[in-house]
């Protein structure tokens, strides 16, 4: 098992791809290329960025990394705006994404707090 696969908040980011996925199944196929594909790929983005900034060396590039993952997934929380605004998608499933998202921030966001600890004891 590699270490990554260990955090909490990578286990989350994994879950919420996987959300993500489900929801943007239900797109119309002419956002097939278009908020679909920005969706998964804002998603995809949050676990692949802690996996790669947990092999960086220096706190501070990890935490570089954490931010990244946490800016995809404020993307994807803009984005299933856009949805819900489309009618893509109803109020619950945007509640309960937008739920997941808030979990999945908080814990990001603790994370950057460790980081940020973690280069000051140096």
């Amino acid at each position: 098992m590699f270490g990554f696969e260990k955090l909490d908040a990578w286990q989350s980011a994994i879950d919420y791809a996987g959300q993500i996925y489900l929801l943007t199944e239900k797109l119309p196929n002419e956002e097939k290329f278009g908020l679909t594909n920005q969706m998964r790929r804002a998603a995809v983005s949050v676990s692949s960025n802690l996996a790669e900034g947990s092999s960086r060396s220096s706190p501070k590039d990890y935490l570089r990394f954490v931010e990244i993952a946490y800016g995809s997934l404020m993307e994807t929380v803009s984005q299933a705006h856009i949805a819900k605004q489309q009618m893509f998608v109803n109020n619950r499933e945007f509640e309960r994404l937008t739920e997941s998202a808030d979990r999945l921030a908080r814990m990001l966001s603790g994370l950057r707090r460790h980081l940020i600890e973690k280069q000051h004891e140096k």
